[in-house]
């Protein structure tokens, strides 16, 4: 589907998170970073969040951080409350957790990409969410689109610098 032209394009860096109409595509870039997608298909809203690790390890009385998985999807779950809608309606999406060191795959190593990808995995299983699609793992990063007009999420994974390879591993 092409882009609407009145649409506006929401760029997320890691820890942001966005929440929007039909008028918004929203883009990030991840490598060991995950980003969870939800969707209304009736509504035509959603939102995104892109979340570095999976969870703060210092729990001191703070306002919730998007860095964490948890407080992320946290962030993205009160904005449904907001909009006066019901979790259940939304359509969940899973992408990311690459690794980006091709020595850790090499040495057959957990990374950081592995542990968010399996909170993430965690935290919507909790609370009670099924994803309709992922794509997680893998070596190198991946550009994610996400337009809230469709529900359409789009991913393009790229390799390392070097194709991959590690000669010294």
């Amino acid at each position: 589907m092409r882009k609407p032209p009145h649409v506006i394009e929401i760029f997320l860096n890691p820890g942001e998170f966005y929440f929007g109409d039909r008028d918004v595509r929203i883009r990030t870039i991840l490598g060991s970073c995950v980003s969870i997608t939800l969707w209304h298909p009736k509504l035509l809203i959603g939102g995104m969040c892109h979340y570095m690790l999976p969870t703060r390890q210092a729990r001191e009385a703070r306002l919730a951080d998007g860095k964490y998985a948890d407080e992320a999807l946290g962030l993205l779950f009160e904005e449904i409350r907001r909009s006066g809608t019901a979790l259940e309606d939304y359509e969940v999406k899973l992408f990311g957790g690459g690794n980006m060191f091709q020595r850790q795959v090499n040495a057959g190593q957990s990374h950081i990409g592995i542990k968010n990808a399996e909170a993430g995995r965690h935290l919507l299983k909790h609370h009670g969410l099924r994803l309709a699609s992922e794509d997680l793992g893998g070596t190198g990063h991946r550009t994610v689109l996400f337009d809230i007009w469709s529900g359409n999420v789009w991913v393009r994974q790229f390799a390392p610098p070097g194709g991959g390879h590690c000669n010294d591993c």
